[in-house]
């Protein structure tokens, strides 16, 4: 089960003046506030917030400078105050604070879901399922589909981003961010942003777009590897083309050219269904043409590249403590080499 621990003591927030402000925010909260926090994510911070037998999830971006556009709370409400009426598999949120006053940023407070996560492998509760791996991943693929097929208007997400355009703001958003976050030049960059900018895909059609959609953001069901029940971390979420969501999956998913790097952000042991397959299922499930999927998983491993360089960067200057962070930096390289690999087949 994602079991909530003790809270490291450098990411302790002003409980204090959390509870007041939740108990004066959302009704019917009783008893003593009991805090905990997940600690499987590598950027937003997710705290469990216990008021009797009432649980809560709290997330707010993490400490330190943050990248213009990115952890963005009150898109993460926006979204999930409205999807879960369409798409069950997104937690709903009951409340955006937007005082920074409170815990030294803005947060979102949802509701809590429990279920298993899919980290780095298997998980020893789906062991002893039939065909695991090839199950987990149809899953995957299958609530991926699900989402980019919900009708956006029917939702009440129209006004949430701008389909024209979204794919060359992308590449100017990424282009930036990486600017900020870069400790040292890299000419390889400058490379792949001229080649992708050369040839950009048109979209086949408008779908919410996720933009994080991997098994670390997913939770099963003990007794139930087909089917995700639940889909995390919104904050990043639009309205575009849904092939730069897949694009995304694909970039995270196993490659033995990856294997020698210990510390990047997705690293699946086990045997898992290869690319192809996850492409074929995919395009059954959406019927979207994928002759471009290359294009798109190339700027997929650019962006986990500048996330990994905000993070390490984070480590660099001090703004987090977390000693996992010191490794994204290679790790940001080893996704440069890979998108440079992909570009050069163009």
């Amino acid at each position: 089960m994602d079991k909530a621990k003790a809270v490291r003591p450098s990411e302790a927030l002003n409980w204090k003046d959390l509870e007041i402000y939740l108990r004066s925010a959302i009704p019917d909260l009783s008893g003593e506030m009991e805090v905990a926090q997940f600690h499987g994510g590598h950027a937003n911070l997710t705290y469990l917030l216990q008021f009797g037998k009432r649980e809560l999830v709290l997330r707010r971006p993490p400490f330190g400078k943050i990248a213009p556009g990115a952890h963005d709370m009150k898109r993460e409400y926006r979204v999930l105050s409205k999807l879960y009426k369409v798409f069950p598999r997104a937690p709903r949120a009951f409340h955006l604070c937007e005082d920074e006053n409170i815990v030294g940023a803005k947060f979102v407070v949802m509701e809590r879901k429990n279920g298993i996560i899919v980290r780095y492998q298997v998980p020893e509760v789906f062991k002893s399922f039939d065909n695991i791996e090839e199950r987990l991943t149809i899953a995957l693929i299958k609530a991926s589909a699900d989402l980019h097929k919900v009708d956006v208007t029917a939702a009440d997400l129209s006004e949430l981003g701008k389909p024209e355009g979204f794919i060359e703001r992308q590449l100017a958003g990424w282009e930036k961010r990486w600017a900020l976050s870069k400790t040292e030049e890299n000419p390889a960059m400058t490379t792949i942003f001229e080649k992708l900018n050369a040839d950009i895909p048109k979209p086949q059609t408008v779908s919410i777009v996720h933009n994080d959609i991997k098994f670390d953001n997913c939770q099963f069901q003990v007794d139930n590897p087909d089917e995700i029940t639940a889909l995390f971390d919104w904050d990043m979420t639009t309205i575009g083309d849904p092939l730069a969501d897949f694009g995304m999956t694909l970039s995270y998913w196993k490659d033995d050219r990856l294997s020698a790097i210990k510390d990047l952000p997705v690293m699946l042991k086990g045997d898992f269904p290869s690319k192809d397959f996850l492409k074929e299922k995919y395009q059954a499930y959406t019927g979207l043409n994928l002759d471009r999927i290359d294009w798109y998983e190339a700027l997929s491993y650019i962006k986990m590249a500048v996330i990994g360089q905000q993070l390490y960067k984070r480590f660099v200057e001090g703004a987090t403590k977390d000693k996992r962070m010191a490794s994204f930096g290679k790790s940001s390289q080893v996704m440069i080499q890979m998108a440079k690999e992909i570009v050069e087949r163009f």
